[in-house]
């Protein structure tokens, strides 16, 4: 059961709506289920006598006793509206059961307590079978607002016991950390404009894109602009520094004007103090970034996210919640960096980590810098890295599994739920990309006579281990791997006891494809030895490979121009 609760000014425009046809004609049988009083609301969906006008009349009764001593001035946002929807499958209430649900949902938000005869006047309205919509006129009888702070939280609460209670399908509990969801006036703006999404869904998902691949506050506003999104930058008046910042996506207007949404809008952490605490408030764009060669660029990365599971386990929440967000951007990256069948899967596994960056423990962004770096250098990685993208994934849903369940042990509920199902996005898109590369290894597996001698290898590194490794569909690949290392210069049994040693293998469904990613992921020091491994990023390709990032993330700018 979600509830919703937002504010406005107008009484009358609401029951307009609620009494309505609706934007597509889905409304059917408006009509009032409860109200602070039966009797005293006329209710136009059962009465042919009451009207729209006499009902907001009667809703705005106190209202207009407060517009009178106030000289004429109505409060501010005095209209508050509260849509409280059953989850899709739950079964169909009754308007006795709705009414429950509302009378529960004022008590709870402070509208109207029980026994307070002074309370605020409200009404709920049913007009579908899943939902309820409750408004109400936030003036008491005496005179003063009622006190609705943290209403949104305590509604949603509220709605966690009444689902126990009824017998629905129980929701995740929120923590006041989710970003705005679009209203059923954007969605419908959308839907209208052959949209797959609301423009403030879309202008999210490419402000977390950019945020992840650049380097600097200044970058990230340039490179929204060079998108085709307008920015407008909130200047303090004494200091002349920015304070905040606004975004509008191509061509979405009302009235010929752009239609602005904060970044705190979009989510908390796409605020501009949010950001400045990632990035830095000057433009790097000038000086050099020395990147590494392919192959250690993306074991840098590897090596990073490996670190993130034992800073999961250390106990210090702050840091954890840094590596997390800091992991968010890795996973913008890696989609941005790998091509083939698994970039969707790899893009909707970071859109949904985005809910999962933001808990009510405040991140430690510093203690995460190596991965924040690491992630970076991903966005401007060139060339083929081969096997080592596949590792990354690999490495990355085991993170996020882990990161799912750390959330889950604090009570995260949400943030463990779009964890896990990042997770389940990463898994289709490892399996889509590892399942040929693994045929392919197996199909190059060394003679028997070699194979033998990595078993006994095996078998003396890691004695524990080796029956369940043998019995892997994955060994001979493994084999091939190993094959390869040692014609590089390193020791078969040697390596599988360092690698072996990274992370306890007991857990591991696949023994065999563990190490075999871990050994791929492994840089070969003779190797790295004998090249050259650095080289300079030009001032201009940053912007260019951070719009990259964002782009690939959805539909391009001229496209939504088009549909607009």
């Amino acid at each position: 059961m979600v509830p919703d609760v937002s504010t406005g000014n107008s009484t009358l425009g609401l029951i307009n709506y609620l009494f309505g046809k609706g934007r597509r004609d889905e409304h059917t049988d408006p009509h009032i289920v409860a109200a602070w009083d039966m009797a005293g609301a006329p209710d136009p969906g059962r009465d042919p006598e009451a009207t729209y006008t006499l009902l907001a009349r009667r809703l705005d009764h106190h209202v207009d006793l407060r517009t009178r001593e106030l000289g004429g001035k109505k409060p501010p946002q005095h209209v508050w509206h509260c849509p409280v929807r059953t989850a899709p499958g739950d079964r169909s209430l009754t308007d006795a059961e709705w009414a429950e649900v509302a009378h529960r949902v004022v008590t709870a938000t402070g509208i109207a307590r029980e026994g307070d005869e002074k309370a605020c006047r409200w009404i709920a309205v049913r007009h579908a079978d899943d939902h309820i919509h409750i408004l109400a006129t936030t003036v008491r009888a005496d005179g003063r607002r009622p006190r609705t702070n943290r209403d949104g939280w305590r509604a949603q609460q509220e709605c966690r016991k009444i689902e126990v209670e009824f017998g629905l399908r129980r929701l995740k509990s929120g923590d006041l950390t989710a970003p705005r969801t679009p209203t059923g006036a954007e969605r419908a703006k959308a839907e209208r404009q052959g949209q797959g999404q609301a423009a403030r869904e879309w202008l999210r998902e490419q402000a977390y894109a950019v945020a992840a691949a650049v380097r600097s506050i200044d970058e990230y506003f340039t490179v929204l602009r060079s998108l085709g999104i307008q920015v407008r930058p909130r200047i303090g008046p004494e200091t002349g520094e920015v304070t905040g910042y606004s975004l509008a996506a191509p061509g979405d207007t009302a009235s010929g004007e752009p239609i602005w949404y904060g970044g705190s809008k979009l989510a908390p952490d796409l605020s501009y103090k949010r950001l400045c605490e990632r990035l830095p408030t000057q433009d790097v764009a000038d000086r050099p970034q020395q990147v590494a060669d392919v192959g250690e660029t993306w074991r840098r990365a590897e090596s990073a996210i490996r670190h993130t599971h034992a800073v999961l386990d250390s106990g210090d929440d702050a840091v954890a919640q840094g590596h997390l967000d800091a992991f968010g951007d890795a996973l913008h990256n890696l989609a941005l960096a790998t091509n083939g069948p698994a970039r969707a899967e790899l893009q909707a596994a970071a859109r949904t980590f985005n809910r999962t960056r933001r808990s009510a423990i405040r991140a430690d962004h510093q203690a995460a810098t190596a991965l924040r770096e690491a992630a970076k250098e991903l966005a401007y990685a060139t060339g083929d890295p081969g096997g080592l993208a596949i590792a990354l994934v690999f490495a990355a849903l085991h993170l996020a599994r882990a990161a799912a369940k750390w959330h889950e042990q604090r009570g995260h509920e949400q943030q463990a739920a779009a964890a896990e199902q990042a997770f389940r996005h990463l898994q289709v898109g490892y399996q889509e990309a590892a399942a040929p590369v693994l045929s392919d290894l197996a199909h190059r597996a060394p003679r028997a006579t070699i194979a033998h001698r990595f078993e006994q290898d095996l078998r003396a590194a890691l004695p524990d281990h080796a029956d369940r490794i043998l019995a892997d569909p994955a060994w001979p690949a493994l084999t091939t791997t190993l094959a390869r290392a040692e014609t590089a210069g390193q020791n078969p049994r040697q390596l599988l006891a360092e690698v072996a040693a990274r992370r306890e293998l007991d857990t591991a469904d696949r023994p065999a494809e563990v190490l075999n990613w871990r050994i791929t992921a492994k840089p070969n020091r003779r190797a790295q030895a004998a090249r050259t491994r650095s080289s300079t990023l030009g001032s201009s390709s940053a912007p260019l490979a951070a719009q990259s990032s964002a782009t690939a993330v959805n539909a391009e700018p001229e496209e939504r121009r088009r549909h607009r």
